[in-house]
């Protein structure tokens, strides 16, 4: 596990549009008049960024309210799902039935570490509603693998053409590119077997265990991660030689459903396997879809302010390539403004949930407002 694991995870219905946010006037969510009181107890890299400047943090300097003496543990909490969710994950990537190339491709990239955002997420929606963690294990795993295969595929040449991800060798450089493209198809074949075949085995009744699947499956697909692929390349070629043609309606399309569709599908198949009902399913899929958005607009800002050794991945390619991104139609300060709505209209949603549930949740969208890499 990298660096990050003692503080966080190491770690509706699917048709339904997600509208693109209007911004209006930029509402810096960290002035008195909009800060909200939720007890926190702020692991080590949560405090580092909450006292981080404003030329280095997405959104600014962040004030949370609370106390070290809060009865939550949120540093014990998120690294128990770490574990979890790690060991699951090996686990299931044991013993596979295949040449032990295409194995040793799929563990590379995912056991290689990360923020494990979407299985942290999904563990926190099912307990959020009521559920046990141990239900939404399986859908945690499988979002990973899902995720990963993104980014196996995402590395590649015919793709975005990054040769780190992590801070190593991308897997098409480590396995070269024939191996990395099958290893990326079967973690998402396996992802939706282990999701089907987990949920029996922990008691889910298998109504719900179809929905989140249906989830997955919406968000992984042409509703989602391969959809915004395909407009994000498309952007790219029309903007070939002379800047990027790609808009700001556009570029909000092309992150809802590369990134913030996935996010909204962890959050909401976790609470449809923890028992949440229809209504809370959709706040918590709107919740997370604006987390999804928010750590897009976060990830263009510290590809314009931080380090490749900082980020574990090429820091500027994006500007270099003349890429559309938040920064570069918004202006710095304009994106970390959106930024900061976003936070606000995810931790809105998680208002009338027992506070006690919704804790590891507003973390969460902290820590992806406030994070350095």
């Amino acid at each position: 596990m990298d660096k990050l694991a003692s503080c966080f995870v190491h770690h509706g219905a699917p048709t339904q549009s997600f509208k693109p946010h209007i911004l209006q006037r930029p509402i810096h969510l960290l002035s008195p008049g909009h800060r909200r009181s939720v007890p926190v107890v702020r692991c080590a890299a949560a405090a580092h960024a909450a006292t981080v400047s404003k030329g280095t943090s997405a959104v600014g300097a962040a004030v949370v309210n609370g106390s070290s003496s809060s009865s939550f543990d949120f540093e014990r909490y998120l690294s128990a799902k770490a574990k979890a969710v790690h060991d699951a994950l090996d686990a299931a990537l044991q013993g596979l039935r295949c040449p032990e190339s295409l194995t040793e491709s799929m563990r590379y990239s995912v056991l290689a570490g990360g923020k494990r955002l979407r299985p942290a997420l999904a563990i926190a929606a099912c307990e959020l509603v009521g559920g046990h963690p141990a239900s939404a294990v399986p859908v945690a795993c499988a979002v990973e693998m899902i995720h990963t295969s993104s980014l196996i595929h995402d590395d590649m040449p015919c793709m975005d053409d990054d040769a780190l991800r992590r801070g190593r060798p991308s897997n098409h450089v480590a396995f070269g590119e024939p191996t990395a493209l099958l290893a990326g198809d079967a973690l998402l074949a396996l992802a939706f077997e282990h999701a089907a075949r987990g949920c029996a085995l922990a008691g889910v009744p298998a109504d719900r265990a179809l929905r989140a699947v249906v989830e997955l499956g919406t968000a992984a697909g042409v509703g989602g991660v391969a959809a915004g692929q395909v407009a994000d390349m498309e952007g790219e070629r029309a903007g070939a030689g002379g800047g990027s043609a790609v808009g700001l309606a556009a570029l909000e399309y092309i992150h809802v459903h590369k990134t913030a569709r996935l996010v909204g599908a962890a959050a909401a198949a976790g609470a449809v396997v923890g028992g949440g009902g229809e209504t809370e399913v959709e706040r918590v899929r709107r919740y997370a879809r604006h987390v999804g958005l928010l750590l897009q607009v976060v990830d263009d800002v510290l590809d314009v302010t931080g380090t490749s050794e900082q980020l574990g991945k090429t820091a500027g390619k994006d500007a270099a390539a003349g890429k559309a991104t938040y920064p570069r139609l918004l202006g710095l300060e304009g994106a970390r403004a959106y930024a900061g709505e976003l936070l606000e209209k995810a931790e809105a949603e998680l208002d009338g949930f027992e506070d006690a549930r919704a804790a590891p949740l507003r973390h969460l969208a902290r820590f992806v407002a406030y994070r350095q890499h």
